[in-house]
């Protein structure tokens, strides 16, 4: 054979063998994702004979399931009967826009894989379950009413977990959406896939906030943390602090001093919220150990959880001690997910271990069996036992007598903390039993209005969830 005719021989092997190569990795690893995309045009005839599994909440509403269309045999549509109330967390899947929510983070457990592609057919071979599964979500659906009523018609959030195994108790997002009109009419759906107020974004995860004084419990905890500080240290107390290097000013929320004195303890500057002290408390331990507690506490990473969440922010002012100052009080570059703001509080509520929150408690088979069960996973301790003690002691202070008394409960400690944020989000973020812990939470309020303080708008809220759970 010439060299020309061996060269061209060669290249014809190279490409067939690439070619199967390629056929190989589409029918087995691509297969799954080109056949779930929505601008694959099979994927409408595909969804519409699609079983899924039925999304169950934990104390028995059935959040999505599918039906059988009258007159056929294969054929199936979902249905979401709580409506608007779990469009977060539960989502949505349709043929035109998609998959969201559990919907999609599950998407390979909840659907019928009777669909003869190689890595179906080998499932069934090695003695697979090819029929869909269900869930069953730790998400209570009373708890879960009373926090979407209690937010009304306030764009924002709120997230509740079980401080003790990081289990989420409710989980709302507004403004929402009705995923039955979606998955139905592609009119409906395209109107609210384009609407100016983004009712597919969840505020749960997905939204940053400046948290605003409520981060000055991180700052607490690496005060504490360093062994220098304690609650009942003082700090100075002047009216307004030029920011070093700068010529801004930072003032109290009053307007005045914290305390009508020439010093302020920590614990009286968190019952007032006081700007001031926090930021000269920053300054002396340093950004190395505000950054360091912030992302111990989850900061700068994604967290981990059955949804896809967006990594609360904290940039290392370095040796910026204005920049440190407002990033102190929650300010500046400062932004968190209303679900880092839940896992903060949960952390303090569990003496200071961090649990991953998690949705799905358990995975149950076509016939009803479990098959697999939430496993409660702790991080490294973010705190010690005593500081987080020293913490709650003075969160409930906080709502016994400071700026968070409209989140209390008669004959139940609550610890809490407000924020109310220069660019307009209001927060509170709390627990409960403050001494037995049950419930941690976080309500961030979007659009309080020019009046609306963390105190007055997210507080109310909080109580509500608070009291449905602990007073049930």
């Amino acid at each position: 054979m010439n060299g020309p005719i061996r060269r061209l021989t060669y290249a014809l092997f190279v490409a067939l063998g690439t070619l199967a190569l390629a056929t190989a990795f589409i029918q087995s690893v691509r297969a799954d994702a080109l056949r779930t995309d929505p601008s694959n045009p099979r994927v409408v005839l595909s969804l519409a004979g699609k079983e899924r599994g039925a999304i169950v909440s934990a104390d028995g509403v059935v959040l999505a399931v599918s039906d059988l269309v009258e007159g056929s045999d294969r054929r199936f549509t979902r249905s979401y009967p709580a409506g608007e109330l779990f469009a977060w967390p539960v989502g949505h899947t349709t043929a035109l826009f998609g998959e969201s929510g559990l919907e999609a983070s599950y998407s390979d457990q909840l659907r019928s894989r009777q669909d003869l592609t190689i890595s179906d057919i080998l499932t069934a071979v090695f003695g697979g379950d090819l029929r869909p599964k269900s869930l069953g979500l730790s998400v209570d659906a009373a708890l879960q009413e009373v926090a979407e009523r209690a937010l009304g018609d306030h764009a924002g959030a709120v997230v509740a977990l079980d401080p003790n195994t990081g289990a989420v108790l409710a989980w709302v997002s507004h403004p929402g959406y009705d995923p039955q009109a979606f998955a139905d009419d592609p009119a409906v759906a395209r109107a609210v896939a384009e609407a100016d107020d983004q009712p597919l974004l969840d505020r749960g995860a997905r939204v940053l906030a400046p948290p605003a004084s409520t981060f000055k419990l991180v700052v607490s905890a690496a005060a504490i943390e360093s062994g220098n500080w304690s609650p009942d240290d003082l700090l100075p107390d002047p009216a307004e602090f030029q920011l070093p290097g700068s010529t801004a000013v930072m003032r109290n929320p009053t307007g005045e001093s914290c305390n009508s004195g020439p010093e302020v303890s920590i614990r009286e500057a968190i019952v007032r919220s006081c700007n001031i002290p926090f930021a000269e408390l920053a300054i002396d331990i340093g950004s190395a150990s505000v950054v360091d507690m912030a992302e111990a506490f989850g900061w700068n990473a994604e967290l981990e959880t059955d949804l896809p969440t967006t990594a609360s922010q904290l940039p290392d002012p370095g040796n910026d001690d204005a920049a440190l100052a407002q990033s102190a009080i929650g300010e500046r570059d400062v932004r968190a997910t209303t679900l880092q703001m839940a896992s903060v509080v949960a952390t303090i509520a569990a003496d200071g271990a961090r649990y991953r929150p998690y949705l799905v408690q358990s995975v149950f088979d076509a016939d009803g069996e479990l098959v697999e069960e939430a496993d409660p996973e702790a991080f490294e301790a973010v705190i010690s036992q005593t500081t987080a003690d020293e913490l709650t002691e003075m969160m409930v202070a906080v709502v016994d007598r400071g700026t968070g008394t409209a989140a209390s409960l008669p004959d139940v400690p609550v610890a809490g903390k407000t924020g109310t944020s220069e660019a307009g989000p209001a927060w509170f973020v709390g627990f409960a039993p403050a001494d037995t812990p049950e419930i941690a939470i976080a309500v961030v309020v979007l659009d309080p209005g020019q009046d609306g303080s963390g105190g007055r708008t997210a507080a109310p809220i909080a109580r509500a969830v608070l009291a449905e759970w602990i007073l049930r």
